[in-house]
């Protein structure tokens, strides 16, 4: 993207950097610089993706044998409902758009801020009262009704579930508020010059995420609304003896719940976006196809939800045309995975970690893929349905996909966030077991649901305690690689080295401020002249001149 930023500085690196524009625990608490408040998310949702991590070390290790080991069925069910209930509201969903998102957007259009930088701010709070909520229902009574809060059991239960529900509820508002800023700072704050077809592909996968966040949430605010209403004052919509129906609540939970899904992916479809085409230094193959489809995505998103119900007696003709309709979901996001692979090919591709991590989503991401066409066929889902195959699938789909992706972009963008650098052996070593240990735990996991092994079961059958076995070791070995990527990105604060302004040889307009960048982002204002995939010509030195 040429662009005369720097070229006529005349104040190069007089500046403070944002992080030390302002000092004292007071200036984060009320900063509206979307920088630090894209920080501030990342350390929110870093931990509670520890929690709900521990939470899951917890589950598998009791499934280490097909009996009782440390936790009662009660506690069990508690952990299961607890690790899924805070990984999705409180971590993948606002773990790329609230991060990655707040800190890059405005930097990749060539912003001074987002559009409402205020409501920014309350978007942060708003998600701390909900994580408030959440924790007040683990510590007083627990929750045990799956993270997808099912009736009739949700409201009979003598769990906390309307604190967690209230606590999902709020989590909402600040989904909306943020997916509502990011709608309209891409509409209104492009630098001069940046066209629609000129957006880096990042910004696109964004921006399709906020109008999925704007458009679903509020169903899932009133689904969550009325089951609270159920169960204080009894009115009965979800309770077929007063004339409700149980299985309205499944509708409208997954009404929301299948959009939010690509609320999830598709910011990581964004990140490997960028990783691919910067560390291949190629142009992006068919960026028009990426960028429509990720609109595609979301627009199909909102008439798949049925697939969730096909063994819950809707009509024939309604599973016929879900089933079609998923199907559907399959071709744009096929369009992408082929294009990065061709993005890559003849490319100059620079292994490094994050570039890894790009290569080990393709993977990971298609195995999730095609795995949701069984699911979608009617007849193969009528075996599959609510066995290990499903939660495979699902975490193909969402470990393998999106948090792949946020961890490759955490490395993509780590010099521009903190202006220093990791250590690139430590790097691949913790992207290695963090994709051994992935597919270790999952792959067993669809052999498991393919034999029958339910899911959500406390006790098992000693046939299935082999494999159980094998996905327990597996997922301390992905364990391990989490841990030891927090270790190496922690030491790399206070012992990296200080990172160049632009590492990889990017062109998009994030790479032209300095590192870190100032507070606010540009001494002037960036025009925009060509792509943010212009890459100079290839570079044939095989990647080696960057090592």
């Amino acid at each position: 993207m040429s662009t005369a930023v720097q070229s006529h500085d005349p104040h190069p690196a007089t500046e403070p950097s944002y992080l030390v524009s302002k000092r004292g625990l007071m200036s984060w608490l009320v900063t509206v610089d979307h920088k630090r408040l894209g920080l501030m998310y990342l350390a929110s949702v870093m931990f509670f993706f520890l929690i709900a991590g521990i939470l899951a070390i917890a589950l598998r290790t009791e499934l280490f044998t097909p009996d009782q080991d440390f936790m009662s069925a009660q506690t069990y069910n508690q952990v299961f409902t607890l690790h899924g209930a805070i990984m999705v509201f409180l971590f993948i969903i606002p773990s790329v758009p609230a991060a990655l998102g707040n800190f890059l957007l405005p930097l990749m259009l060539g912003a001074k801020d987002v559009a409402f930088p205020r409501l920014n701010l309350l978007s942060f709070y708003v998600y701390s009262v909900a994580a408030v909520f959440l924790i007040v229902a683990i510590l007083t009574s627990g929750l045990d009704t799956g993270w997808t809060f099912y009736t009739p059991y949700s409201t009979s239960t003598g769990t906390a579930v309307i604190t967690a529900t209230t606590g999902v509820f709020i989590a909402g508002f600040s989904s909306i508020l943020t997916g509502l800023n990011f709608v309209v700072t891409v509409h209104k704050m492009r630098a001069p010059g940046m066209n629609w077809n000129r957006m880096p592909l990042f910004v696109w996968a964004i921006y399709s995420t906020a109008v999925i966040q704007v458009l679903a949430t509020p169903v899932l605010a009133i689904t969550l609304l009325l089951l609270i209403i159920e169960r204080s004052l009894g009115i009965g919509i979800f309770d077929p003896a007063m004339g409700g129906d149980p299985v309205l609540f499944q509708h409208f939970f997954w009404f929301y719940s299948h959009p939010a899904v690509y609320i999830m992916i598709l910011p990581g479809f964004g990140i490997i976006s960028e990783i691919i085409t910067v560390h291949s230094r190629k142009h992006i193959f068919g960026y028009k196809a990426i960028a429509l489809s990720s609109v595609a995505i979301a627009v199909i998103s909102f008439v798949v939800w049925g697939h969730h119900l096909f063994v819950s007696g809707q009509s024939e003709l309604a599973g016929v045309l879900f089933s079609f309709l998923t199907f559907a979901v399959g071709v744009p996001t096929a369009i992408k995975v082929f294009s990065w692979v061709a993005t890559l090919y003849k490319g100059s591709i620079q292994y490094n970690t994050a570039c890894w991590y790009g290569m080990a989503f393709l993977w990971t991401f298609t195995v999730g893929g095609l795995t949701g066409l069984p699911l979608s066929t009617l007849a193969i889902d009528v075996h599959l349905h609510d066995t290990y195959f499903v939660v495979a699938h699902f975490h193909y789909v969402m470990v393998g996909g999106t948090v792949v992706a946020f961890i490759g972009g955490l490395h993509h963008w780590w010099p521009k966030m903190t202006g220093k650098m990791f250590n690139e052996t430590a790097g691949k070593i913790g992207c290695l077991l963090v994709f051994i240990g992935f597919n270790v735990t999952f792959m067993t996991q669809f052999f498991l649901g393919h034999q029958g092994m339910p899911r959500r079961y406390y006790a098992y059958l000693p046939e299935y305690q082999t494999m159980h076995q094998v996905s327990t070791i597996g997922s301390w070995i992905l364990a391990a690689g989490l841990l030891w990527t927090l270790i190496y990105l922690v030491h790399s604060l206070f012992k990296g080295e200080k990172a160049p302004s632009n590492p990889w040889g990017g062109v998009s307009l994030e790479w032209e401020t300095q590192s870190p960048p100032i507070e606010h982002n540009f001494h002037d204002t960036p025009h925009v002249h060509g792509s943010p995939y212009d890459f100079p010509e290839i570079d044939k030195s095989g990647g080696s001149a960057h090592h």
